[in-house]
């Protein structure tokens, strides 16, 4: 999938990963898509939550080598 930003949030735990995708989408503009990669298994969950309270859509999601890879749709 074709992303416009990327952040590796790798060895980071909650809810650090969250909080710089949040700056992260801030700085974008609608349409634009963030890859985020992590390693915290709870952020599963947690990007599941984001998307759902803010209204950024979460495209895609899915675990390669364990590290979790989501991308994020800015609303």
């Amino acid at each position: 999938m074709e992303f416009t930003k990327d952040l590796d949030a790798r060895g980071l735990n909650c809810p650090l990963p969250i909080l710089k995708t949040k700056k992260a989408l801030a700085d974008m503009t609608t349409g634009q898509i963030l890859r985020v990669q992590a390693t915290d298994p709870g952020s599963v969950r947690d990007f599941q939550a984001f998307s759902k309270q803010t209204g950024n859509e979460l495209v895609e999601q899915r675990e390669e080598n364990d590290v979790f890879i989501f991308f994020m749709k800015r609303k």
